[in-house]
């Protein structure tokens, strides 16, 4: 398990995969797996078949996680991929910054 620096509510673009050069927001982080789900990203269907809850049954589209190395955060101000560093400040308080930019990336 792996200290993931993305959080939900980022902005990604997928780097690895079928799904390379795909953006989207996090919609959630499973940090047990590794794994993030992405608005709009590797997209599954589901045969589901009819119950008492859902008469209609059908096939259900959703989102499929995708592993946190084959995404990158992209930076907020000129949205190019970058990579996040953890800088502590003089009051102790934590912030993801950009390495390249130097700008730091809100905690949304």
């Amino acid at each position: 398990m792996a200290n993931i620096r993305i959080r939900k509510g980022d902005t990604v673009r997928v780097v690895r995969g079928n799904n390379r050069g795909q953006e989207g927001t996090v919609i959630r982080v499973d940090q047990a797996k590794d794994r993030v789900v992405v608005e709009g990203v590797n997209m599954r269907k589901r045969h589901r078949r009819p119950t008492q809850q859902e008469p209609e049954g059908g096939i259900t589209s959703f989102e499929a996680p995708v592993h946190v190395s084959n995404v990158m955060l992209l930076d907020p101000e000129d949205r190019t991929p970058t990579r996040v560093r953890i800088r502590r400040n003089d009051d102790g308080s934590k912030e993801r910054v950009a390495p390249r930019s130097e700008r730091v990336i809100p905690n949304e």
